[in-house]
């Protein structure tokens, strides 16, 4: 038995799993800044509800939804566990959901632009080994996926933060009638995906606001 399992250990390819754990993190990362935002926005605003169920938190553990990350996974997107919001304790309950919504999207690009003026210093003082190489290739990949994920979530397709930020640009009546579609949403993004709909674009969108970053900080 114990001959089999060196010799399954040795036919893994050790970097393919390594880069699989860094794509883990890297998801688990982005998700988490991208939720918690949503709940300080919130709470700015004035709705304790993401406080009060101990959701302002770095613990991947409290944002996974574990069927949304199977999916981001295996049809190319998938969903974090929402912030639980009480337009109620909002003084304009539309542009303060507008405004919880962008939140998320805007920590995205925050952080991927954090990222990489980190990876700049690497670049800079740091000695070039495995280790410091490894780290420096995670960075980036998190500064990519950071960025794909705020640009999806712009995208104006209810339960996406842009149907959100697009409803408080809109006339009462017509956001309400936007939300009343939310639940067929979900529907109309998996078959996007499925149908590679629209993919290219956001690629080109990360590839151009990635682009920028670079730029600005190399």
């Amino acid at each position: 038995m114990l001959h089999y399992l060196e010799a399954m250990f040795r036919q893994m390819d050790v970097s393919s799993l390594l880069d699989a754990a860094a794509r883990v993190a890297a998801v688990l990362l982005c998700l988490t800044v991208h939720e918690l935002c949503h709940g300080l926005a919130a709470l700015s605003l004035g709705d304790p509800t993401a406080k009060s169920m101990d959701r302002l938190s770095l613990n991947p553990l409290r944002h996974i939804d574990w069927l949304g990350l199977l999916m981001m996974f295996t049809v190319g997107f998938g969903w974090a566990k929402p912030v639980p919001v009480d337009p109620r304790y909002f003084k304009d309950p539309k542009k303060g959901m507008a405004l919880t919504a962008l939140a998320g999207p805007v920590s995205n690009f925050m952080l991927a632009f954090s990222l990489v003026l980190i990876s700049k210093g690497i670049y800079l003082y740091a000695d070039y080994t495995p280790v410091w190489n490894g780290i420096y290739n995670f960075l980036h990949l998190t500064a990519i996926l950071s960025i794909g994920l705020g640009l999806f979530n712009l995208l104006p397709i209810p339960p996406l933060d842009g149907a959100k930020v697009l409803g408080g640009l809109l006339p009462d009546r017509t956001y309400f009638a936007l939300m009343r579609y939310e639940r067929y949403g979900m529907l109309l993004l998996l078959l996007m995906s499925f149908a590679d709909v629209g993919s290219g674009v956001i690629n080109r969108g990360i590839a151009a606001v990635y682009g920028v970053m670079i730029n600005l900080v190399y």
